[in-house]
């Protein structure tokens, strides 16, 4: 194996957190120049004609966005505690540009690889594997309350569905389930992790932890279901909260099923929400608006922090 010399490693290095943040600020600029569905300066038209109160509520709508990733932080901070204690500082500069580095990334898949890079490569299948309990979690409450989302809306709204599409999503569910048992036992994506190596990890994860991860995750999902809601109210939609709320928990459910490339995900969010909202009359801007200003207070305001940790990022040695 040829060494590489330490200063052409730090070359390297530098020249990858350039290369990040280049892709990243790169990715916004694309999404909000080519939008095709809500043009920039249209939303910030919008913004602005609701006069000195907007200021007042962009501040309390970046206040539950703050809220939305202290629970993310301290539920990263938790799930690390099963083998290595960090202080809250850490688990927010490890979240946070590990947002930066997946933001332009179909699905935000390189989360899992950047913040594996912030351990030694002894522990960092025990750190993938933790992301995806915690991406697990938040999908379960997603599911959860998504499921009654979707009573609802079926119940409530005509929406046309044979028998005959709901079985096949009932056999594709259960050849899903089926293709999992068959490899459970096969390595899969990590060398030496098989399906059911990956839940007996999941089971020593201590109970106290699980039900931390479930409780922050259900926090987490409380406050950007209402911050929608608000977000919805601020731009002129006029919806009551009961009837607000399946269906968000709908929408939440669609896009988080929804396999998405990155330069179509807001584009694919904003369909579902529309489309969602056209059963309460709720005109498409407003919900377009609402679309966008939740991915720029919850994804683009964190990650231009995260840009931070990603230029001071050191690698772990040990």
């Amino acid at each position: 194996m040829i060494a590489v010399p330490h200063k052409a490693k730090q070359y390297l290095l530098a020249a990858a957190k350039v290369l990040v943040i280049g892709l990243t600020f790169g990715y916004i600029f694309f999404k909000l120049k080519n939008n095709s569905t809500l043009g920039f300066s249209e939303f910030t038209a919008t913004v602005f004609s609701k006069g000195s109160i907007a200021a007042y509520s962009l501040l309390f709508f970046a206040f539950l966005a703050t809220a939305n990733w202290f629970f993310e932080i301290l539920k990263w901070q938790t799930l690390v505690s099963t083998f290595e204690k960090i202080n809250f500082k850490t688990a927010l500069k490890q979240s946070l540009a590990s947002l930066t580095v997946s933001l332009a990334t179909p699905n935000r898949i390189g989360e899992y690889g950047a913040k594996a890079l912030f351990f030694e490569s002894k522990k960092r299948k025990k750190i993938l594997l933790l992301n995806f309990f915690s991406s697990a979690a938040q999908m379960f409450v997603t599911s959860f309350f998504g499921f009654f989302g979707l009573l609802y809306l079926l119940r409530n709204f005509n929406i046309s569905y044979s028998v005959a599409t709901l079985c096949y999503f009932g056999i594709g569910i259960i050849l899903l389930f089926a293709v999992g048992y068959y490899f459970k036992e096969k390595e899969l994506l990590l060398k030496g992790f098989s399906i059911a190596k990956v839940i007996q990890f999941f089971k020593k994860i201590p109970l106290q932890i699980q039900f931390k991860t479930v409780l922050f995750s259900t926090f987490r999902y409380a406050i950007f279901s209402g911050m929608f809601y608000g977000l919805l109210l601020f731009f002129g939609a006029s919806i009551a909260f009961w009837k607000a709320i399946p269906l968000i928990f709908a929408m939440y459910f669609l896009v988080s099923i929804l396999p998405t490339l990155f330069i179509f995900d807001v584009v694919i969010r904003g369909g579902v929400a529309v489309w969602l909202f056209s059963f309460a009359e709720v005109v498409e801007l407003v919900v377009l608006s609402t679309v966008l200003a939740m991915w720029l207070f919850n994804f683009v305001l964190p990650s231009l922090l995260g840009s931070f940790f990603v230029l001071t990022y050191q690698p772990a040695t040990r």
